[in-house]
């Protein structure tokens, strides 16, 4: 049976309902996509509750647990009703994990140019949701080596005018 070991864990202050979920995972032998599926969910959302990053709903619970083969009531009372994310703070900052660093860096070198360009489009000053955005991990084949496509798919927010 493959295990996870808490303190090895990318980031081992998860909740240890998040090391019960990798470890089912892992024992079922499936992939984030897999899950994903089963439970008419996204693969990053799905990943995403994994980290403590995202809130499942009661009927999310019951499905990954039926799907995991994990106890309901230990989920529930975990990442319940009365449990919410404490979003973005799993590691430090700036991040030291290479394909983090790396999403990091590419924010800091085209941040300014991407929110630019985000300007010239919608005319005017705002942002992109995060809370109202799908994230998408696609792979290209390429002569050259097998490409990661990202995609923020979020909706554009006017700053408001008091």
């Amino acid at each position: 049976m493959a295990t996870v070991n808490a303190a090895s864990a990318p980031y081992s202050n998860l909740p240890p309902v998040c090391v019960q979920l990798f470890e089912a995972k892992a024992r079922k032998g499936v992939s984030f996509a897999d899950i994903g599926k089963a439970i008419g969910r996204d693969e990053v959302w799905v990943a995403a509750v994994f980290y403590a990053q995202a809130k499942p709903t009661a009927e999310d619970i019951a499905k990954l647990t039926k799907e995991l083969d994990i106890q309901t009531n230990a989920l529930s009372e975990q990442m319940g009703e009365h449990w919410w994310p404490d979003r973005g703070h799993l590691g430090p900052m700036p991040p030291t994990d290479p394909l983090i660093y790396r999403l990091y860096e590419g924010v800091m070198v085209y941040g300014h140019a991407i929110k630019a360009v985000i300007h010239e489009k919608f005319n005017g000053d705002g942002i992109m949701s995060l809370i109202d955005c799908k994230v998408t991990v696609d792979k290209k084949p390429d002569p050259k080596g097998d490409r990661v496509v990202l995609t923020f798919d979020g909706k554009f927010l006017s700053y408001s005018k008091w």
